[in-house]
């Protein structure tokens, strides 16, 4: 049954990433553009599912259809084997490849639109609400309000302090993943906060290192936020 949790989770995780670089290509823009409607051809790319390949010519876009893929499904198999068959597994497999799509057009262009992030916000709380309605679930939705509230409420206040750091999309992400790290109590909060934080040092640091970057480089800051709250989440499942 485990074995099998894992498989089918990586299985879910590559199909569902292979959607995500056409969704991904059609929102990475300058939020004072309209969302991309051709392939760099000009063809017109037709709705938001799909893999992302122009229709006229067969010509690939985007990011690597294989290596989003790959992600995708990694994630969502570390994710079964550290929840295992408990009801709260439903909403991370189904929330997973919306996180690495939104840390795609984040690296990309350096923007979590709202159509993805406050959409994720209202998903987790609703589906954590119908998880908790279910036996065996092994978190509370009550701490998940909680945490999507307190989180948000802790980087609204940093936005204010330094607009610069902390983007205001980055806010609105902390309402979706305050809400799944609160599933397991606050020692998930603080350590999937601590994680990104952490991890978004590192890679600054990486690139001040190699040159490629200056202390006051901007880098975008949801990736690493989503990659703490991922950390955060695994922790938090196997010790549920």
């Amino acid at each position: 049954m485990y074995v099998t949790l894992i498989i089918g989770g990586a299985l879910w995780g590559a199909v569902t990433g292979l959607l995500v670089p056409r969704a991904a290509y059609r929102l990475s823009v300058s939020p004072d553009e309209a969302w991309r409607d051709s392939c760099p051809g000009g063809h017109p790319v037709g709705g938001w599912v799909g893999l992302a390949r122009c229709g006229e010519d067969g010509t690939r876009y985007g990011p690597r259809t294989a290596a989003v893929a790959t992600a995708t499904a990694l994630v969502c198999a570390a994710l079964a084997a550290a929840t295992g068959a408990r009801p709260e597994l439903g909403v991370w497999l189904l929330l997973a490849p919306f996180g690495v799509l939104l840390a795609v057009v984040d690296f990309g262009v350096h923007r979590l639109p709202d159509v993805l992030t406050l959409p994720l916000a209202v998903a987790a709380l609703a589906l954590l609400g119908a998880a908790a309605l279910l036996p065996e679930h092994g978190g509370s939705w009550l701490h998940s309000l909680y945490g999507a509230l307190g989180l948000a409420g802790a980087y609204f206040v940093l936005f204010l302090i330094s607009p610069n750091g902390m983007g205001f999309g980055d806010v609105k992400l902390a309402l979706g993943l305050g809400a799944a790290l609160g599933w397991y109590g606050w020692g998930g909060v603080l350590l999937g906060t601590f994680a990104g934080f952490l991890l978004a040092a590192l890679y600054g640091a990486g690139l001040v290192v190699a040159r490629r970057a200056g202390r006051k480089t901007a880098i975008p800051f949801g990736p690493f936020l989503i990659g703490g709250a991922f950390v955060g989440l695994l922790v938090g499942a196997y010790a549920a």
